[in-house]
């Protein structure tokens, strides 16, 4: 469920060094892996793209699928279907015949990188393939960012310039092509356990995400 316009890394993406390497130190430990470019996942025709970070590594640099497979991915999962952005039931894997309806998740960076934290340039690299990806989308009207980095990455994707437009949990950005932005602190383990992130505010988000494409 791939719009074939997007824009994917090759799986043996050679632009980034430490996470090749990384990459290949994985492959090497956990050969049944996905260990490659985590591709986006969603409706082609999607009115709402998110924006998270990076593939996890137990997550979706395990299972090739987006927030599958790790703590993240059941606050998500969950709440795209309650909003009816998500058909089927999430079963933590991507065999689990779950599909996304006018949604679609795409990563800001798309290899897993060490300790979870991409570094300036690897995030500046990946923008090849976010920005096009978002342009692919036909009917896209509002990118649900999660956490500040996705924020940074989505408005400079879609031709914002920062720090005009702020992150803030809850905030909308409309920018100068129309498009919206709305940002949430991103739904990791560590924000919900320490209840930085609750499932209400999350919630929250994705109401108002619905409410303004109609």
């Amino acid at each position: 469920m791939t719009n074939p316009s997007l824009i994917e890394p090759p799986h043996d993406c050679p632009r980034c060094p430490r996470l090749v390497a990384f990459r290949e130190a994985q492959r090497t430990e956990h050969p049944d892996w996905f260990n490659a470019p985590v591709p986006s996942f969603g409706d082609p025709q999607a009115q709402i793209a998110i924006i998270g970070l990076a593939p996890g590594l137990w997550g979706a640099n395990r299972t090739g699928r987006p927030f599958t497979g790790d703590f993240a991915g059941t606050l998500l999962y969950e709440t795209l279907g309650k909003f009816g952005l998500a058909e089927g039931e999430f079963l933590g894997r991507p065999d689990d015949g779950l599909t996304l309806k006018n949604a679609i998740i795409v990563n800001a960076v798309r290899c897993v990188p060490p300790e979870n934290k991409p570094t300036p340039e690897e995030i500046k690299t990946c923008r090849d393939f976010l920005e096009p990806d978002l342009e692919a989308l036909p009917n896209l009207k509002l990118v649900v960012a999660l956490g500040q980095i996705a924020h940074q990455s989505a408005i400079k994707a879609i031709g914002g310039k920062l720090p005009k437009y702020r992150f803030a949990h809850g905030a909308e950005h409309r920018l100068p092509s129309g498009m919206l932005v709305i940002d949430s602190y991103h739904c990791s383990r560590y924000n919900q356990n320490t209840g930085r992130l609750t499932a209400e505010m999350f919630e929250a988000v994705f109401a108002r995400a619905v409410e303004l494409v109609g």
